[in-house]
């Protein structure tokens, strides 16, 4: 069983920085992309920033310049540091991440993953 456990999110002013991390657990063999969606209220989900396992990143281009996401690989972890932070980032943020698992090699399977999701509001 795999599972993404989310940490960080909370109240913050506007101006304000928060990370949030995102840590995988169970019988991983390898983690390709991750990345982070948020979901507003009464707006559609979007993607946040995503980075490979070879560290390529993209980012929304409302966060550009403000957000940073990194992973550690060897802790299964995948961050995300916002800083200089707006109302409109005012949203719930799921990690998301692609993960080779299984009780071994040969019977593994890829799936995608979700996090339960951590609530950010910005505001003063």
């Amino acid at each position: 069983q795999v599972q993404l456990v989310e940490l960080g999110g909370g109240l913050v002013q506007p101006g304000g920085s928060l990370r949030l991390s995102c840590a995988a657990s169970g019988c991983i063999f390898s983690i390709n992309a991750m990345g982070w969606y948020r979901q507003a209220p009464g707006k559609q989900g979007e993607l946040v920033a995503a980075i490979t396992s070879g560290g390529s990143t993209n980012y929304a281009d409302s966060v550009k310049g403000r957000f940073t996401i990194s992973r550690d690989n060897a802790k299964n972890t995948v961050y995300l540091q916002k800083n200089s932070l707006k109302p409109e980032d005012t949203a719930v943020y799921y990690c998301n991440a692609d993960i080779k698992y299984g009780s071994s090699w040969f019977n593994a399977k890829t799936e995608d993953y979700w996090g339960q999701g951590t609530q950010v509001t910005v505001s003063s």
